[in-house]
């Protein structure tokens, strides 16, 4: 460590104080970044490098040198202005710009800074002269434009010392000093800041700044010294970053709980990153050639950046198409029809023969393992129970990726980005990644079929990308390296081998969803509402299904909902296929799906041909014993038989009375009198005093009912009858009118 650089060179063995007590460190983990450290006493302690450089005190005396700068620290471009740079000061040094008498170039040297007839002082004076008289452009990309004779004699003078030159080039190699310490209330304000600006809508770095100084004024008194603008945008980037997202997001993301740090893949298969998007180009169905959209689920090899898996699927992907990927992923590539040598199993250590023996096939150049780890976002399709039970059933961990953080899962995102820019957009029908990009009519221009670009992809796979050199990735054991994925994939076999692991045949079966269900012995098993039956069904239904708890006394059916002509039953451990009952006995139909049978389900419930449970035909059948067949009628009713004779001979007399009473040749019989309307029989003499109370009662009914008015008001009685009350204008008479004169 050095008081110029800052930097600190650990290795095993050496000593450190920490906290006032010595450590020697005992192991180094530069791929997580871990120091494990030991006392004097044999106590272990872990800590991070972060966290080690914030305890560690290291005296003057104990500082070691760093590493001298090397020509492979520059860039390209930065090596020949450094180049160019040390000829001027070289030229103006010697006379030579090889800086050597004995290799001059042609011409050299020139009359102006030849040794002989010139002085070393006049020589760099001349040469300052020189590039202040070149064009702008030409000093500006040289770093000369402001160059003096001084300089130039200091970029010789380092030359001189250092062969390469490097030190002469200035700024780009200086080390890095070591951060400032902030107080601790300058920090305090930084982070009210920070949370103020969380909540407010986006604002500048000006702002900012703006706001730390009225907090250090209005709270903290304005004893702390705030620094420039410059410095506090640094320390805002340093530790909150770029603030180029959008607010929401910005605040969403911060109220996330933080995670566990990312994890470094070491080997093939520890990660494997699941996605899906929608492939930027209209393709043709393979059955009426109508343009589709297709998506594409692809399953990355984090450590490898090997595509180890995908699939096309027209419209969205469901649980099964990603159960079917990670099958993929364990299996190996079969060749296709067109494939040459070249593109055959090329991994050494493992020969394609062995492979083939395992497979039943010839392997094509792509890895395959089993997964450990499976990193995808949170949609529906990859939470839902069959795939998490898949996933189980396959021993991989799930690390769904965070929300709101793209670097978990950005090997994947860079990979579509990728296939799009190298194959896609070379593609009639492309359809680009905005609605305004858009082509006039994309969907005219597909010519390619779903199977032929499945076929295109897996082609371009095995023969593009996984030769493709990958140029910011390589394997924490050689950092300097340049690899592509089947060199990573083969370096992998040297430093920890392979394990030829091929699943069961009847993994296919086992990834299906399953069903449990009851088996009747006449109809079969119901699965998505249609009935399955086989000849194993005869043998199971007169045993007990093994299943209890939540599923008691029901048999398990995986049936794959892409494909419902039949259905998978597993009986001591035998799998056996039972075929929709509603198939032709001589022949076949076509393949048809989940999604076909519920609208086959829908259709038939529509006519009214849909089939009822018992307890839905209960209340059908009430409704026709209501009818026919009344409680009335019961033989242990009250009345028993008797009165159900009754019954039925008054019902028929009187039907029969009414309709001879209809009859035309009978006449109406005349209505006698017996009663008044009052309730008196005929012939009673009536009381005067009734007649009396009658007829009074119909004179109070024929009166007209009076009208509704508002009552007097207090004291009206008083102004009629007051002697001093005057007369309203509306009370005095009116004036005749004379008549007109003849």
């Amino acid at each position: 460590m050095t008081g110029r650089s800052g930097l600190l060179e650990l290795a095993p063995g050496m000593l450190l104080v920490l906290e006032g007590a010595s450590w020697s460190v005992k192991a180094l983990d530069p791929v997580t970044g871990t120091v494990e450290l030991v006392d004097t006493e044999g106590q272990l302690r872990s800590c991070s490098a972060g966290r080690l450089l914030d305890l560690l005190r290291v005296p003057e005396e104990d500082l070691r040198p760093v590493q001298s700068p090397r020509l492979e620290d520059l860039e390209e471009n930065e090596q020949e202005r450094m180049r160019l740079r040390v000829a001027h000061a070289l030229e103006a040094d010697c006379g030579f710009r090889s800086g050597d008498r004995a290799c001059p170039a042609p011409g050299e040297p020139r009359p102006e800074y030849d040794p002989g007839l010139t002085t070393r002082l006049g020589r760099f004076e001349r040469k300052a002269a020189e590039l202040r008289q070149l064009s702008g452009e030409e000093a500006r990309l040289l770093g000369l434009q402001y160059v003096s004779a001084r300089t130039l004699r200091r970029i010789a003078d380092e030359c001189r010392s250092d062969p390469a030159g490097l030190r002469g080039y200035g700024r780009q190699l200086r080390s890095r000093g070591s951060e400032r310490e902030l107080d601790e209330r300058l920090v305090e304000a930084i982070e009210a800041v920070r949370a103020e600006c969380q909540h407010r809508s986006r604002v500048s770095m000006r702002t900012k700044e703006r706001m730390i100084h009225q907090y250090v004024r209005e709270i903290l008194g304005g004893a702390v010294s705030v620094p420039s603008y410059s410095t506090l945008r640094r320390i805002w980037l340093d530790w909150y970053g770029s603030s180029g997202g959008r607010q929401k997001y910005v605040r969403s993301a911060s109220a996330t709980e933080p995670a566990a740090p990312p994890v470094v893949a070491l080997r093939p298969g520890q990660v494997v990153a699941l996605d899906t998007q929608t492939v930027p180009v209209k393709l043709l169905d393979d059955v009426f050639s109508d343009p589709v959209t297709v998506s594409l689920t692809l399953a990355l090899d984090v450590f490898t950046r090997s595509i180890v898996a995908f699939r096309l699927n027209v419209g969205s992907d469901t649980g099964v198409d990603v159960a079917m990927v990670l099958r993929d992923v364990m299996l190996p590539l079969p060749m296709r029809p067109g494939w040459g040598k070249e593109m055959a199993w090329p991994y050494p250590g493992v020969p394609g023969a062995v492979v083939a023996d395992f497979a039943g096939y010839e392997p094509a150049g792509l890895p395959f393992f089993a997964p450990e780890t499976l990193t995808t976002d949170h949609g529906s399709v990859y939470k839902n129970h069959h795939v998490v039970e898949v996933e189980r059933l396959l021993g991989c961990n799930i690390l769904p990726a965070r929300a709101m953080r793209p670097t978990d899962k950005q090997a994947v995102e860079r990979c579509f980005g990728t296939i799009r820019s190298l194959l896609f957009e070379q593609l009639l029908g492309y359809t680009g990644v905005d609605v305004a990009d858009r082509g006039s009519d994309p969907e005219a221009d597909a010519a390619i079929t779903v199977n032929d670009m499945e076929h295109l992809i897996a082609t371009w796979v095995v023969r593009v990308w996984q030769n493709r050199k990958l140029a910011e990735h390589a394997p924490p054991w050689a950092p300097d390296q340049r690899h592509s994925p089947n060199t990573l994939f083969t370096s992998a076999f040297a430093r920890g081998g392979f394990a030829l692991r091929m699943p069961t045949p009847d993994l296919f079966y086992r990834l299906l969803p399953a069903h449990h269900v009851t088996v009747r012995r006449k109809r079969g098993v119901k699965v998505h509402g249609l009935w399955y039956d086989g000849p194993v069904l005869d043998e199971c239904g007169a045993r007990q299904a093994p299943k209890r708890g939540r599923h008691a006394h029901r048999w398990r059916v995986n049936a794959d909902p892409r494909d419902l002509r039949e259905v998978f039953f597993e009986y001591d451990g035998v799998w056996h296929r039972l075929r929709w009952t509603g198939l032709p006995p001589e022949g076949e139909i076509p393949a048809f799906s989940d999604a076909r049978a519920e609208d086959l389900l829908a259709e038939t419930a529509r006519r009214g041909i849909q089939p009822r449970d018992d307890s839905e035909l209960l209340p059908l059948l009430l409704e026709l014993l209501e009818t026919h067949q009344p409680v009335s009628r019961w033989i242990t009713q009250p009345g028993g038989k008797r009165q159900r004779s009754r019954s039925t001979r008054d019902e028929r007399r009187t039907r029969s009375a009414s309709q001879d009473r209809h009859k035309p040749r009978h006449a109406e019989p005349r209505q006698v009198a017996t009663s008044s309307p009052d309730g008196r029989r005929a012939g009673k003499p009536r009381q005067v005093s009734d007649v009396v109370d009658a007829e009074r009662a119909r004179r109070r009914r024929a009166l007209p009912a009076p009208a509704d008015s508002a009552p007097a008001r207090l004291g009206d009685a008083y102004r009629q009858r007051s002697m001093f009350a005057l007369p309203s204008p509306d009370d005095e008479p009116d004036t005749p009118t004379p008549p007109p004169a003849p």
